[in-house]
């Protein structure tokens, strides 16, 4: 494996991570009438809600209230196209937004703030991306989905965290050195698993990035019985103490169907909603982010995610803008490496729901 470092980079890409936004403290009853209202601008401007798993557990409720879903990216673009909805409001982050509007051209897509990012999109502009891929011709391109459009109409194959091993197999078995971005650590993983060549740009996500592997095997002692649940988005030395490493997803399920009392969750707290509901007896700890060498600029929780809540979620429906663009000539470039992956998890009887996303 070979690792780059991409000097080609110009200065001032640099991600720099965002104050966790606050929002005003809502009581039970305003959070309601709030609530209702919403649902009242969904139907009148006949749009469908999706909100990812690490949003705030209102909007989660509310996408589930109203007919949406709470997904990881994918299925939550999957379930857009399935929608006669003409409008879709996409709670999480830009990139999401962009692959709903690839997979539904057709549809209106808005967002309640277009400047929740993503560390891992943010930190592959894709000028510097794509001369990286000039540089190496050879080399089939793998992106993850936390990609720009951009970067996306760039690439042979965008996958999830949950279908890259398999697919990543599959181009090693045929022969194939790849170009893996942006995630190093998810990239890393994937290559000690199927020992393929990759070259690897990188990237990483500030929340996965943070998790602290001495501090970790310490609240291991503590908590003998727990399970381990890790992100592969995390740092190897984090990785290596897991008993699951896996997308949402398959965190979500395996909270659902293991034995065990207890979980270690390394990945952003936001997901800790949808695995009360499925597993309400269950208990669940963060992951350590303190620890030697910590900076704490997530502290687990996404605060581009945290950008997204009902105040403004309500406001986009009154206003109708915030809508997610891409140049038509980029979205049909970057729909044929998605689409390639769903026709892979479809020709190997994948569940795509099931092998999940970021």
């Amino acid at each position: 494996m070979t690792d780059f470092h991409p000097n080609s980079i110009p200065s001032g890409t640099q991600v720099e991570v965002p104050p966790h936004p606050v929002w005003p403290e809502l009581t039970p009853g305003e959070r309601e009438k709030l609530k209702v209202r919403i649902k009242r601008l969904l139907a009148e401007r006949d749009a469908v809600l999706v909100a990812h798993y690490y949003t705030d557990s209102g909007l989660q409720e509310l996408a589930e209230e109203s007919g949406g879903c709470v997904a990881d990216s994918l299925e939550m673009a999957r379930f857009g196209a399935a929608q006669t909805a003409s409008t879709l409001v996409v709670c999480g982050v830009r990139f999401m937004g962009e692959t709903a509007k690839i997979l539904n051209p057709e549809k209106r897509i808005l967002m309640p703030d277009l400047k929740a990012t993503c560390s891992l999109d943010e930190g592959c502009p894709a000028t510097a991306f794509g001369q990286f891929c000039d540089q190496h011709p050879d080399h089939t391109v793998v992106v993850y989905a936390n990609t720009s459009a951009e970067v996306k109409a760039r690439s042979d194959w965008v996958v999830t965290s949950g279908i890259a091993l398999p697919i990543v197999k599959h181009l090693h078995a045929q022969g194939e050195k790849i170009l893996w971005a942006p995630d190093k650590h998810l990239g890393r993983y994937v290559q000690k698993v199927t020992g393929a060549d990759m070259l690897l740009w990188q990237g990483s996500c500030v929340v996965h990035e943070e998790f602290k592997s001495v501090a970790l095997a310490r609240i291991r002692k503590l908590h003998p019985k727990a399970a381990v649940l890790v992100h592969p988005e995390s740092p190897e030395q984090v990785i290596d103490q897991a008993d699951v490493v896996g997308s949402t997803t398959a965190l979500i399920k395996a909270v659902h169907e293991m034995d065990n009392p207890e979980f270690i969750v390394a990945t952003d707290g936001g997901i800790f909603h949808k695995m009360k509901q499925l597993a309400p007896g269950k208990i669940l700890i963060e992951a350590p982010t303190a620890g030697e060498g910590a900076t704490c600029q997530s502290c687990a929780h996404c605060p581009w995610m945290g950008m997204n809540a009902l105040q403004n979620l309500e406001q986009v429906l009154m206003r109708c803008d915030n809508e997610i663009v891409i140049a038509p000539e980029i979205r049909e470039k970057a729909v044929l490496p998605i689409q390639r992956m769903l026709d892979f998890a479809k020709a190997h009887q994948l569940a795509m729901k099931d092998q999940g996303n970021a």
